[in-house]
């Protein structure tokens, strides 16, 4: 699911952002994708802090983290590699490897 909608945000790139609401975004430019992926996280921590609409929170988050990654040119496909890579690593040994 998530692959297709990376592929989904990647084709809306170049469409009419009066069309889509993707495309708007990705025009107005990482900075204002990362604003929206600010508001859209302070909308999911609102959610889960009073156990409402939770779920349609964190899609919405997870959608907006898509888009902004596509807007900085990160691919999805190297943060899974990345999360591939740690997998088999303690969360606390991957952050002192980081030091």
């Amino acid at each position: 699911m998530i692959d297709e909608l990376v592929k989904t945000i990647r084709k809306r790139k170049n469409s009419s952002s009066d069309k889509s609401y993707t495309s708007s975004l990705l025009s107005g430019g990482l900075s204002e994708c990362i604003d929206k992926l600010e508001e859209e996280f302070r909308e999911l921590k609102e959610a889960l802090n009073t156990k409402n609409n939770e779920v349609h929170e964190a899609a919405d988050l997870l959608y907006h983290l898509l888009v902004a990654l596509e807007a900085a040119d990160v691919k999805f496909e190297d943060v899974l590699n990345e999360l591939e890579k740690r997998k088999d690593q303690s969360g606390l040994e991957e952050k002192k490897n980081r030091s």
